[in-house]
């Protein structure tokens, strides 16, 4: 049988789908490479193998439970039902196969609570953090990512209560909210929960550095993210075949691009004013911080606001990364509490700022900016409770940080009975 028009195109959605969802999962070595080479060396086994884990635990739990949760109702309710493991129920509007949707959906639950692992690291029990990766690919990250991505509430509909308020929807087109800051905000209270490193702070309460042990593995990882990004963000369109398509995606790929290098430009030139020196290892936050930023607007911003995007995100992370560590005294050992929950927080605001078709910057007004303002809150609500309820249960029962002396020594011995390096 002759393969229609129609069909091409959906064979051809699909394979942009499946290749995105590759994009998005390179970025688990991405995460996994920063993450090792900005903490000791003492450690770097631990940090990669909990960088496997998330995604092995999410994958399992995702198609079991979190897809039907995320997508599994009318999209009115609080959240959808369980699907345990059956996938017949759900249809997608394009026409693409169930399977390629849930894998695509399954990499981004993975990147949400791997944010985590960066803020914790160094000083985690390893069973524990098997246990609350369990609750955030279970039900943490499935429940918020329904109000917004599912048909949930945060979307306007007849009579609900964004379109009754704001008369819009909450808008986050690839996760700077649903993802980054949800593992920010999550990173931040584990942060807070497990207490500083040893040495972190001197008797008087100044902030010493605990320099990672290599920043070409940080590089490294931090280039494949960017790559990765292409996936994540251009590969939210989910469709590839027709001129919008294709329109859409290139210029959702400029954007993103944008956003990065001027986040990474933007943190260059303010340590550099600041410090005297340009600083490699905050840039390559940067970097990070502008791909957050733009990852909820990439769609709907212009060139010119992606570049605003990114600089903005870019002069704000080295200004959060400080306050967060020498102010709050919250030891955040690669900076996901500002990278991830800060800039995605600001980017998703920034959307309803710089978005060209509703965006207050344009003469639409604030309605927009509004529901923006009011989908992060909640949103981030969710994930504070959550996380309070998960890491002081945790701790004040089987405990989530490991011996003084398993610390002192490294991770990777007594957690694992192995090294990453043998000399």
């Amino acid at each position: 049988m002759a393969m229609t028009i129609q069909d091409l195109g959906i064979s051809l959605d699909t394979v942009w789908l499946l290749l995105a969802a590759m994009l998005v999962f390179f970025m688990q070595p991405g995460f996994a490479l920063c993450e090792a080479g900005f903490t000791r060396r003492k450690n770097t086994a631990n940090i990669l193998f909990k960088n496997f884990v998330d995604f092995m635990i999410g994958s399992v739990l995702f198609w079991f439970v979190g897809f039907g949760i995320m997508y599994g109702s009318d999209g009115q309710g609080f959240m959808g039902m369980p699907n345990f493991g059956d996938l017949s129920w759900y249809h997608n509007a394009n026409g693409l196969p169930t399977e390629g949707e849930l894998i695509f959906q399954t990499v981004f639950c993975a990147t949400s609570a791997t944010i985590v692992s960066g803020a914790m690291a160094e000083r985690t029990k390893f069973s524990m953090y098997c246990v609350y990766s369990f609750f955030i690919s279970l039900l943490i990250y499935p429940i918020e990512g329904h109000w917004s991505w599912g048909g949930g509430w945060l979307n306007a509909a007849d009579g609900n209560f964004m379109a009754t308020v704001f008369g819009t929807s909450f808008h986050d087109f690839a996760g700077s909210a649903v993802v980054h800051s949800v593992g920010g905000v999550l990173a931040f209270l584990g942060a807070i929960a497990l207490g500083p490193r040893l040495g972190k702070y001197d008797k008087d309460g100044k902030s010493r550095a605990i320099p990672g042990h290599s920043l070409a593995m940080a590089s490294l990882g931090v280039f494949i993210l960017w790559m990765g990004w292409f996936g994540f963000n251009p590969g939210s369109t989910q469709a590839a075949s027709g001129l919008a398509n294709r329109m859409a995606i290139s210029h959702v790929f400029l954007t993103t691009n944008l956003a990065a290098v001027c986040g990474g430009l933007g943190t260059m030139f303010f340590t550099w004013i600041k410090y005297g020196k340009p600083s490699f290892s905050l840039t390559l936050n940067g970097i990070l911080a502008g791909l957050v930023g733009i990852t909820a607007g990439c769609d709907m911003v212009s060139p010119a606001g992606a570049v605003a995007i990114g600089l903005i995100c870019g002069i704000v992370l080295p200004i959060a990364v400080t306050f967060i560590d020498q102010k709050l005294h919250i030891d955040d050992p690669v900076g996901s509490s500002s990278v991830h929950g800060v800039c995605g927080i600001l980017g998703t605001l920034l959307t309803g700022v710089f978005s060209v078709s509703e965006g207050c910057l344009y003469g639409h007004g604030f309605a927009f900016l509004g529901a923006q303002f009011f989908g992060i809150i909640v949103i981030d609500a969710w994930a504070a409770v959550c996380g309070i309820i998960l890491f002081w249960t945790i701790k004040k029962t089987a405990g989530l940080r490991v011996d003084k002396r398993i610390e002192e020594e490294g991770l990777d011995i007594y957690e694992h009975g192995e090294s990453c390096y043998t000399a």
